[in-house]
């Protein structure tokens, strides 16, 4: 049964399309608890964001400059006093009793951070609920995804043979994950300095330091549109994704004799980056 202390749902839209409006219409659907909806545009129409504010009974924040995914979700949250928090993107659809599924899961295991399964648009299940990238298994899920899909470092990385189990998971997709605000807050939220990609990896590292389970439950689903962002604009997208990427490894290997390390881990994201950005260009 839900939590029926309620729940803030934090979405984070830029610029957003018609996906916000089936956001907020799919959520009712989702939960029998009470529900406050907040919207963090980081865009500079505001136009769809305010209707749907108007039409669902919403709360908009609409700050000054795009603050990054991390950033807007910090406001969003901010000042809650509800149990539990929501973080998700514009371009979920949520599934019938989904949050509910969530909720109850979170209360009667005690985790800090809870992830459903996550649909891609064709109905397969997005990896979201990963292990965290060692050296070894980051490197290897890098150079070998494309071309070795099945390889073992990142059968190990993204564990898509786990997908139907609740289970813990070293980190939770940030476009759709249940926060314990006790644990939200008590590790700081989201690091800022992260605009894009790998906040949630590094927010579930520091939930499991700090004592927190990141737990994914399959019984709970939505489907994530995805992808809009990417296509309009892949350069900007993928160079953000490898800076955040260089920036959560460096502090991951942080220590002065892993030194070699960080080198390494920058020429080889530099590599990767250029390739990726050709392979965009090309329209591959």
């Amino acid at each position: 049964m839900a939590s029926r202390s309620g729940v803030r749902v934090v979405c984070v839209t830029y610029h957003p399309g018609s996906e916000l409006a089936d956001f907020a219409s799919s959520l009712t659907g989702a939960t029998s608890a009470p529900v406050e909806l907040v919207l963090v545009d980081n865009g500079t129409d505001h136009d769809v964001a305010e209707q749907v504010t108007k039409t669902h009974g919403a709360r908009l924040l609409t700050p000054d400059r795009n603050l990054g995914y991390g950033a807007a979700a910090n406001l969003g949250a901010a000042g809650a006093d509800q149990p539990w928090l929501v973080v998700a993107n514009p371009d979920i659809v949520w599934h019938e009793g989904s949050l509910d599924a969530l909720l109850e899961a979170g209360n009667r295991t005690g985790a800090g951070a809870v992830g459903p399964r996550l649909l891609n648009p064709d109905g397969t299940t997005y990896p979201s609920a990963r292990a965290l990238p060692s050296l070894r298994n980051g490197v290897g899920h890098a150079l070998l995804s494309r071309v070795w899909p099945g390889n073992p470092w990142t059968r190990a990385y993204r564990r898509d043979d786990d997908a139907t189990a609740e289970r813990p998971a070293g980190w939770l997709s940030g476009a759709c994950l249940l926060l314990r605000r006790e644990a939200f807050e008590q590790v700081g939220g989201f690091d800022e300095r992260y605009f894009m990609f790998f906040e949630d990896t590094d927010l579930g590292e520091r939930l499991g330091h700090a004592g927190w389970t990141n737990l994914h439950v399959p019984t709970a689903v939505v489907t994530h549109v995805g992808g809009a962002s990417w296509r309009a604009r892949p350069a900007p997208m993928i160079r953000a994704h490898h800076a955040s990427a260089l920036r959560y490894l460096k502090g991951r290997y942080h220590r002065w004799y892993q030194g070699p390390v960080r080198v390494a881990l920058q020429v080889g994201l530099a590599a990767r980056r250029t390739v990726e950005l050709r392979r965009a260009s090309r329209g591959a």
